[in-house]
């Protein structure tokens, strides 16, 4: 079957698998959103041990989905893996050790005489909730404003010097922290924009979890007059971030020179050249706008599900954006012709063969969390409930 595909087809086909696993990354962020409002929305021990529940039995699925974003881009597009993960070293460091901390907390928070008490623990949460969501959300934009390293294939044959004889190289000494401070202010402020997006959409989604999962008056209290706050600055950082991104500067490939360019409103023009795109990413910001609304305004316990679905589908629509139609992904503002795209830093076809076929089995891994899911949120979670975990939080 894969094997009679083209390798341009087997190549779209893997990137849009990627799109999908980033999609589920940021919708599973709600996890770490809900961690920084840990204080903010419980009064007492044992309504943050509600909180603490809730969101505890689903950590584990936020940092998989990561793990297997990761190993889907290893296998697929190891040039970019190399690339941001050998180079930009210093963010996803700061990533993971994030994620260790968070593993380190729900593991140890509630054991008697712990080394670091309660309040540390919690405080390694809240850095978990903000960080994770805030860096993953800067690196998806530096997939529209570039970054700073230089490719050339030619090195691997200078066998005298090993550290010469490396496809890629990071021409920067911040190692990806200058995503965050570049001196081009425009770049900054779109990658810090989308950072603190991806953040309190988090925090909003966490929001809608907790009106959908949790049956105590005074938190739910608590819920509706968070909402307010995050919502605002959501929009605000979302919508500055999109509406620059419809008329910077993108970067266009030549698909027959394969030469990369600079084209003023590239993003733009992809959703409109494939209209689908664009009628997706409308559909997927109404369904965020829609779970918003019904959680605000209305009793609907659903209105996560709505927001979680125009997460997903923004995200994957952004992806898409970011690598089809003759896009380069992964820019290079060191060398525009360093720049990464589905066709040049794809594994081989035989590789992409193979592991199309292993890709069958995400349906499958799909149920099994679903079902997952279903068990885990089958009652809603009170203090009665936590008293009969056997596993607190």
């Amino acid at each position: 079957m894969f094997e009679n595909l083209s390798y341009e087809t087997l190549q779209a086909y893997w990137w849009i698998i990627i799109a999908v696993l980033g999609g589920a990354l940021v919708f599973l962020l709600f996890v770490q959103g809900g961690q920084t409002l840990l204080n903010k929305l419980s009064g007492n021990e044992n309504e943050k041990l509600i909180l603490l529940n809730l969101f505890g039995h689903k950590w584990e699925t936020t940092f998989t989905t990561l793990v297997t974003f990761g190993g889907a881009f290893f296998a697929s597009f190891p040039l970019f893996y190399s690339t941001s993960f050998g180079g930009a070293y210093w963010v996803w460091y700061i990533i993971l050790f994030a994620f260790i901390l968070q593993a380190v907390s729900y593991e140890f928070r509630s054991k008697m005489n712990n080394l670091l008490g309660k309040k540390t623990y919690e405080a390694f949460l809240f850095f978990n909730g903000f960080i994770a969501p805030f860096l993953l959300g800067v690196v998806v934009s530096t997939f529209f404003t570039g970054n700073y390293f230089s490719v050339s294939k030619e090195r691997i044959l200078r066998v005298g010097n090993n550290v010469d004889a490396i496809i890629s190289r990071w021409e920067s000494p911040w190692y990806g922290l200058e995503a965050l401070w570049t001196t081009d202010h425009l770049i900054f402020l779109q990658n810090i924009a989308l950072g603190l997006a991806v953040f309190f959409l988090a925090r909003i989604n966490a929001l809608l979890y907790v009106k959908k999962m949790v049956n105590d008056k005074e938190i739910l209290a608590r819920t509706k007059k968070c909402l307010k706050i995050n919502v605002i600055l959501f929009l605000i950082f979302f919508l500055f971030w999109l509406f620059r991104l419809m008329f910077i500067n993108g970067f266009a490939v030549d698909p027959h020179t394969a030469e990369v360019y600079l084209e003023k409103g590239k993003y733009l023009m992809n959703l409109i050249e494939v209209p689908l795109l664009g009628v997706l990413l409308l559909t997927g910001i109404i369904l965020v706008l829609t779970g918003i609304y019904k959680a605000w305004f209305t009793a609907d316990e659903n209105a996560f599900w709505y927001s979680g679905a125009g997460t997903f589908i923004t995200v994957f629509v952004l992806f898409l954006v970011a690598g089809f139609n003759n896009t380069a992904y992964y820019p290079s503002l060191y060398d525009l012709q360093s720049s990464l795209t589905i066709r040049n830093s794809s594994s081989s076809k035989f590789t992409l063969t193979v592991m199309a076929y292993v890709s069958l089995m995400i349906p499958i891994v799909i149920a099994y969390i679903a079902w997952v899911w279903k068990s885990l949120d089958r009652h809603k979670y009170t203090e009665e409930k936590i008293e009969k975990e056997e596993i607190k939080y």
